[in-house]
C-alpha cells in the first residue's frame, strides 16, 4: 500500500540531490517574513480552500502573535506538482528554517513533504483528505490536522438506506488519495446497509469536456441506476455538474449526493453556478458556527476576505478556514511551551499533547490524527442557494438539531425536513430509470425444469418458442404491476438453475425466472425476490396397505378406553353395593362378590335388559349410564366402520430417523445437498440427484432410492400425481421457496418485491395458483389421530360421574342415619324402664325382646312384682 508514495519519495529526493538547491526550482513563490525562524504553509492560492486557508491563518497571526512568522508559499494552481511541493518543502526547511509546516491538501503532495521533514522531525500539519494506517510509523512527524473523511461514508451509507435504494454509482476522482482511502469504506458502508456500487467512475481532473460527456453518457444508456455518490473535489464537480445538466441527468429520478470535498465548499458557489445543479444532497463536516470566539472569527475573517478578494461573491467561512485557523492555534500553543526558538522533536511532542475546544471542535491527537469527526452536516441545493436539512450523528442518526439536551434522533432522513430532489420537493426518486438504449432485458428460463406446471418452454417453427407455467405468468402479472419495469423478452437456457445463475452473475441475462429455489449457496451469484410460493422441504416415502390386526382397538385411543373401564368398574361398584342387601345373588364370599360386581358393571354396558333393580338411587345411577354407554357403543360401531371400509396406506419408513439408521439411498436435487449434510445429517454417498417428478418415480421402482426429498411447491404437484402410490412424512422443514433471480444489487428488486406483495394480498397470485396449480388432492392417510379420544365425551363422563357419586352418597348417609336412629331407641328404652322410680316392686325383669337388622321391633310385656 505504501509503494507509490515511496516511490514519489525516492523520486523527489533525487531531483533534490542533482538539481542544486531548491530556490533554484522555484518558479513562482511569495515569503513573507519577520525573523529568522516562522510557521510555513504550502497552499494552493488559485483554490477558494488555499484563499479561505490563507485568510485564516492571517487571522491566527493575529492573535497568536509573537509565536512564530507565518510563512506563505503560493502555488500556482496550473502546475499541481506533487515534486514541487516537496521542493517547496525542502526550502522552507532547509533556507528558511521553519519550525513547523502546514498543508498541503493532497496525499500524494502530503507524503513527499513528509519523507522530506523526515530527518529533521519538522511537525507536518497535513489537511488531506485520508492518511494510510502505516503513515504514523514511517513519518513520526506527519500529523493528520483534518477528521479523517472515512467516517462520513457512513452517513452516505445512511441516506442510501433512507429510501432503499440498492444500487449506488460512485464517480470519484482518479487519485491515490481517494482511491485507496475513502472509496473502500464507501463500499462497505453501502454492503452493511445491503446496497451494492454497480459501477465505479474515475475521472482525472485532466478530463476534457467531450471525454466526460462520452462517459456520462456510457452511463446514461447502459445503467439503469441513477443514484451517484460523488467523491470529487470541487474544481471537477462543478464541471461534472455543469456537464450533467446539459445532457438531461439532473431531473426526475436522478439522486446527486455529494462529500466533503464538494459539499463544504457549497457556500462559496456564485449564484450563477449553483443554480444547474437544483437538488443535489450533500453531506460536509460539522463545525459548531456560535460562541464569541466564533462571532470574532467570523466578522474578522468576512472583512479580510473581502478586501483580500473583492472578487469573490460570498465571504463565508468554511470548514477549512477554521481548521486553518485550529492548526495555527496548535502550533503556537506548541510554541509557547517550547519557546520561539525551539522545535523539531519538542515541539513536536507538545503539539501531540494539544486538547482544547477549537473553532473546528475538539482538537485531540490520537496516533497523530486529530480526534474522528462523529457528526456531519446535511445540506441540500435549492434555487441559487443551499438548506441547512439537519445533521447525522455516528451512533445516533438523523436528527433536526443538535445540542445536549437533543432527544429526537432517527435511523432514517425521511424524518427531516423535505428535501428538494432533481425532480421537484414532493417526488421521490426511485432511483433508477428505463435505459435510453433499445436493448431489452434479457429473462434467463430453464429449460430443463421438471415441472410443467411452474415452467414450460415450447418450440415451433413457425410461431417460435412459447414460455408459460405459474412461474412465468406471476413474473408478467408483477412486472405488470409495477409503474415501470424495462422491455423485455424471455430466453431460453439448456443447463440447471445453478448454471443458469453463474450466467446470470457473468452478465449473460438480467433476471432469471422458473422454479428457482431459494438456497444460501446460490447468493453469491445472485438475489432473489421474496418467495411466490409455499417455503419447505418434506420428506416423500412409498406406502403400502396397513394389517387390519388389532383394528377393533382403533376406534378409541389408549386413554379413552382406560376412562371407559374406570367409569364402568365405578358405576358397578355403586350398583352392586346399593343392591346387595336386596339379592341373594349379590351375596357369598369376597371373590364371588368380586366377580358378580365386574359381571355387573360391564352387564350394563353392553346389554339393555340388565339385572332388576330396587332401589331408586341404583335405578338413577344405571339409568344415566346406559344413556351414555349408549352412545359411546352406537360412537364406536360408526368409526369401526369407517376404518374397516377405507383402506388405509402406511408409510414403508416411518420417520427420517428410522430413514438415517437405515442408511439407505434417498433422492435429492442439487440445491438441497448442503441441508441434508450438515442439518439432517445425511451422507454424501447415499443422496442420489433427480430432475422431475418422473425420475423420482423411475428411481423409487428400480430400487435406486427408498424416499426423497423435495421442495413444497414440487411436493405438491408429485403427491397429486401419485398419491395413491406416495406419501408425506415427518416435519415440514422451513428452507427454499421458488423466487425471481436478479444480478446483486439490482435497483429493480426492491420494487418486484413489493409488487409481488400487492400480488399476493390483492388475491391474484392465488388466483394463478388456481389456474396452473390444481393438484386433486390425495386423500390423507388414516393414522391414529382418527382414533377418538376423551375430549368429546369429556361432559358426558362427568354426567354420569357425578350421578354416580351422588346416588353413592345419599345411600351411604341414610343408612348411617337409619343405623344411629335405632340403636338409641334400645338404649333410650332400657334406660326409661330401669331408671324410672316406682314405689312397689321387688325386682325387674325386660323380656321378649325381639331385635332384628335393620328394622328394630319392640313388644310390650308385664312386669310382675313379689
Amino acid at each position: 500500500m505504501g509503494t507509490l508514495p515511496h516511490a514519489f519519495s525516492l523520486f523527489a529526493l533525487i531531483l533534490l540531490l542533482t538539481s542544486g538547491t531548491a530556490a533554484d526550482q522555484i518558479t513562482k513563490t511569495q515569503a513573507i517574513f519577520n525573523g529568522s525562524t516562522g510557521i510555513g504553509a504550502i497552499v494552493d492560492t488559485s483554490s477558494r480552500i488555499g484563499k479561505e486557508e490563507i485568510v485564516a491563518m492571517e487571522v491566527a497571526k493575529e492573535d497568536f502573535y509573537g509565536f512564530g512568522n507565518l510563512t506563505f508559499l503560493l502555488i500556482n494552481d496550473s502546475q499541481k506538482d506533487t515534486i514541487h511541493a516537496a521542493l517547496e518543502a525542502k526550502d522552507l526547511i532547509d533556507t528558511r528554517q521553519v519550525q513547523a509546516i502546514i498543508g498541503p491538501q493532497t496525499w500524494e503532495e502530503v507524503s513527499l513533504v513528509a519523507e522530506i521533514a523526515r530527518e529533521t522531525q519538522v511537525p507536518i500539519l497535513s489537511f488531506a483528505d485520508t492518511a494510510p494506517e502505516w503513515a504514523p510509523e514511517r513519518w513520526p512527524s506527519l500529523l493528520q490536522a483534518s477528521p479523517d473523511k472515512r467516517a462520513q461514508m457512513k452517513a452516505i451509507a445512511a441516506i442510501v438506506q433512507s429510501w432503499n435504494w440498492h444500487q449506488v454509482i460512485v464517480i470519484y476522482e482518479d487519485t491515490d488519495s481517494s482511491a485507496r482511502g475513502v472509496i473502500p469504506h464507501l463500499h462497505d458502508a453501502l454492503r452493511e446497509v445491503n446496497s451494492e456500487v454497480s459501477q465505479f467512475v474515475a475521472f482525472s481532473p485532466f478530463n476534457s469536456s467531450d471525454s466526460m460527456s462520452k462517459e456520462l453518457e456510457n452511463i446514461k444508456s447502459k445503467q439503469y441506476c441513477r443514484v451517484f455518490v460523488v467523491h470529487l473535489s470541487f474544481k471537477l464537480a462543478v464541471r461534472l455538474f455543469e456537464m450533467a445538466n446539459k445532457m438531461e441527468m439532473m431531473k426526475r429520478d436522478y439522486v446527486w449526493i455529494t462529500t466533503d470535498p464538494f459539499t463544504s465548499l457549497v457556500h462559496s458557489i456564485n449564484a450563477s453556478v449553483i443554480s444547474s445543479m437544483k437538488g443535489i444532497l450533500g453531506v460536509r463536516s460539522y463545525f459548531p458556527k456560535m460562541g464569541p470566539h466564533f462571532v470574532n472569527f467570523n466578522q474578522r475573517f468576512r472583512t479580510r476576505f473581502r478586501r483580500k478578494y473583492p472578487r469573490e461573491e460570498r465571504n463565508e467561512p468554511g470548514i477549512y478556514a477554521v481548521q486553518a485557523y485550529d492548526a495555527m492555534r496548535t502550533i503556537a500553543l506548541g510554541l509557547n511551551k517550547t519557546g520561539s526558538k525551539r522545535g523539531g522533536k519538542e515541539l513536536l511532542e507538545n503539539i501531540l499533547d494539544a486538547d482544547f475546544l477549537g473553532l473546528s471542535g475538539k482538537v485531540k491527537f490520537k496516533n497523530q490524527n486529530v480526534a474522528a469527526a462523529e457528526i456531519f452536516e446535511i445540506v441540500n441545493v435549492i434555487g441559487t442557494g443551499y438548506n441547512e436539512l439537519g445533521y447525522w450523528s455516528n451512533g445516533l442518526g438523523f436528527s433536526e438539531n443538535i445540542h445536549e439536551n437533543s432527544s429526537y434522533n432517527s435511523a432514517s432522513m425521511i424524518d427531516l425536513e423535505q428535501v428538494h430532489w432533481p425532480g421537484g420537493p414532493r417526488y421521490t426518486p426511485r432511483g433508477w430509470t428505463a435505459l435510453t438504449s433499445a436493448k431489452l432485458f434479457r429473462i434467463g428460463v430453464a429449460s430443463l425444469s421438471g415441472y410443467e406446471e411452474y415452467v414450460k418452454v415450447e418450440s415451433d417453427d413457425r410461431l417460435g418458442t412459447n414460455f408459460s407455467g405459474f412461474a412465468n405468468e406471476v413474473f408478467k402479472a408483477t412486472t405488470a404491476s409495477m409503474p415501470f419495469f424495462p422491455q423485455y423478452e424471455f430466453q431460453y437456457f439448456n443447463g440447471s438453475y445453478n448454471e443458469l445463475l453463474e450466467q446470470l452473475h457473468l452478465k449473460n441475462f438480467d433476471a432469471v425466472v422458473g422454479d428457482v429455489e431459494i438456497v444460501a449457496s446460490r447468493h453469491q451469484y445472485a438475489e432473489f425476490t421474496y418467495p411466490y410460493t409455499e417455503t419447505g422441504l418434506v420428506l416423500i416415502v412409498p406406502v403400502r396397505s396397513s394389517s387390519k390386526a388389532w383394528s377393533f382397538i382403533k376406534p378409541f385411543t389408549a386413554t379413552m378406553w382406560v376412562l371407559i373401564s374406570v367409569i364402568t368398574v365405578y358405576n358397578g361398584f355403586v350398583v352392586w353395593w346399593i343392591e346387595r342387601k336386596h339379592c341373594d345373588e349379590l351375596q357369598g364370599s369376597i371373590p364371588n362378590q368380586i366377580g358378580i360386581m365386574i359381571w355387573l358393571s360391564f352387564n350394563t354396558l353392553f346389554s339393555l335388559n340388565g339385572p332388576k333393580l330396587h332401589s331408586n338411587l341404583s335405578r338413577m345411577s344405571g339409568v344415566v349410564w346406559l344413556f351414555v354407554a349408549l352412545i359411546i357403543i352406537q360412537t364406536y360401531t360408526a368409526n369401526l366402520s369407517s376404518m374397516l371400509t377405507v383402506q388405509r396406506l402406511e408409510p414403508t419408513i416411518p420417520s427420517v430417523e428410522e430413514l438415517l439408521n437405515s442408511n439407505a439411498m434417498v433422492g435429492t436435487g442439487t440445491y438441497m445437498e448442503r441441508y441434508l449434510a450438515e442439518v439432517l445429517k445425511f451422507k454424501n454417498q447415499n443422496m442420489q440427484h433427480f430432475q422431475s417428478a418422473e425420475s423420482y418415480v423411475k428411481g423409487f421402482e428400480d430400487k435406486k432410492i427408498s424416499a426423497a426429498f423435495l421442495g413444497t411447491p414440487s411436493a405438491k404437484i408429485f403427491l397429486a400425481k401419485y398419491c395413491n402410490s406416495f406419501i408425506q412424512i415427518g416435519p415440514t422443514y422451513k428452507i427454499g421457496g421458488f423466487g425471481f433471480a436478479f444480478p446483486r444489487g439490482s435497483p429493480l428488486l426492491a420494487s418486484m418485491n413489493e409488487a409481488l406483495l400487492n400480488l399476493s394480498e390483492n388475491g391474484a397470485l392465488q388466483e394463478l395458483e388456481k389456474t396452473w396449480i390444481t393438484p386433486q388432492k390425495c386423500p390423507k392417510m388414516p393414522s391414529d389421530s382418527s382414533s377418538l379420544g376423551p375430549s368429546g365425551f369429556r361432559e358426558l363422563f362427568f354426567i354420569t360421574a357425578c350421578t354416580t357419586t351422588i346416588a353413592f352418597v345419599i345411600y351411604v348417609c341414610r343408612t348411617n342415619l337409619l343405623r344411629h336412629k335405632n340403636i338409641w331407641g334400645i338404649i333410650s328404652a332400657v334406660l326409661k324402664r330401669w331408671v324410672s322410680p316406682r314405689r312397689h316392686f321387688t325386682s325387674r325383669r325386660v323380656a321378649n325382646v325381639e331385635i332384628s337388622l335393620p328394622e328394630i321391633h319392640l313388644k310390650p310385656t308385664k312386669l310382675s312384682t313379689e
